[in-house]
């Protein structure tokens, strides 16, 4: 086990996968990770069982999904827990009970937007809620640079966003989410940064000095919201060596003051140490739950080809 982080953000690691997962099971990679107002987490995986459900401490409670999607990417629990699943494989984002059940999907399976039309969609990565009226937030990530919006019954409003590197433009939109006065943070990856706007999309600000920035989750439940993002490694084969350049998870406030940083070693297996932290959500203990796709980004390139470690628990320890 090692200990990350620093002051109230300290957390410990054992550098495993998190969960108890049944004999023969894998995750293959772990895309995407969410936890409902039961303290319940929702796995959201590439192997043969889609969206695997635990307790807080990891006993295994159900599964679904196995019939129904085809490329794993993003999971958002609502404020009603209701569960909200990407699929960028077939492109659409479908709203599910806690038990699997649909209630509706957007977009038309297997069969895209038109690369960078600004239609939904591309291929979407990940959907943020409104915490103030329900509203959903698609961030049509890949072949797309644009976030398309929604009202709680799948209402088709709007959509806003372009391509480029100037302030409010988008290099892959991969990640989205809302803090508790309804502005919008996007983890622009490719970009290197989190943006932030308003609920009309309007440009406010942007956080720098990253590593690629491909997860974000605001923890509103305290006394004032804590921005949790995840970064993958910078760098390139020659200086994979080096620290501080990802693969990491980075704490800030809402104004964009840095609270901490978990992990400042290159990627790897060992304890202490992420490979592309894909997905992040935070349980009312402040323990940090984070999947990364590991195999897409490292283990399928690996010979022979091999699974890697894809989900860990941080468990909080600052007082």
């Amino acid at each position: 086990m090692a200990q990350l982080g620093s002051g109230e953000y300290t957390y410990d690691v054992t550098g495993e996968n998190w969960g108890e997962l049944p004999d023969g099971w894998v995750y293959r990679e772990a895309t995407a990770v969410a936890v409902d107002s039961s303290d319940n987490v929702y796995v959201y995986n590439r192997g043969g069982h889609p969206v695997v459900v635990y307790d807080s401490d990891g006993r295994f409670l159900r599964s679904w999904g196995e019939d129904i999607f085809s490329t794993p990417h993003g999971i958002t629990i609502g404020p009603d827990d209701s569960v909200y699943c990407v699929d960028t494989g077939d492109c659409t984002v479908r709203k599910l009970t806690t038990d699997g059940k649909l209630i509706f999907t957007l977009g038309d399976p297997g069969n895209p937007a038109p690369p960078m039309s600004g239609k939904p969609f591309g291929r979407p990565t990940h959907v943020g809620v409104d915490p103030r009226n329900g509203n959903l937030y698609v961030a049509d990530g890949y072949a797309n640079a644009h976030v398309h919006t929604y009202d709680p019954d799948g209402n088709y409003l709007g959509t806003w966003g372009e391509s480029g590197t100037d302030v409010g433009q988008l290099n892959i939109v991969h990640n989205i989410d809302f803090d508790s006065n309804g502005y919008v943070y996007i983890g622009d990856r490719e970009n290197h940064r989190v943006q932030i706007f308003d609920e009309n999309g309007n440009y406010e600000t942007q956080w720098v000095n990253m590593s690629r920035a491909a997860a974000v989750y605001i923890d509103r439940r305290g006394e004032s919201d804590v921005v949790y993002v995840g970064e993958y490694f910078a760098g390139i084969a020659s200086n994979a060596i080096g620290t501080d350049l990802g693969p990491r998870v980075s704490i800030y406030q809402t104004d964009g003051k840095l609270l901490a940083r978990v992990g400042r070693e290159s990627y790897g297996d060992e304890t202490g140490r992420f490979y592309s932290p894909h997905g992040i959500a935070v349980d009312s203990r402040g323990d940090v739950y984070v999947a990364e796709v590991s195999y897409s980004d490292y283990g399928m390139h690996m010979e022979p080809p091999r699974e890697l470690r894809s989900l860990q628990k941080l468990v909080k320890t600052g007082a």
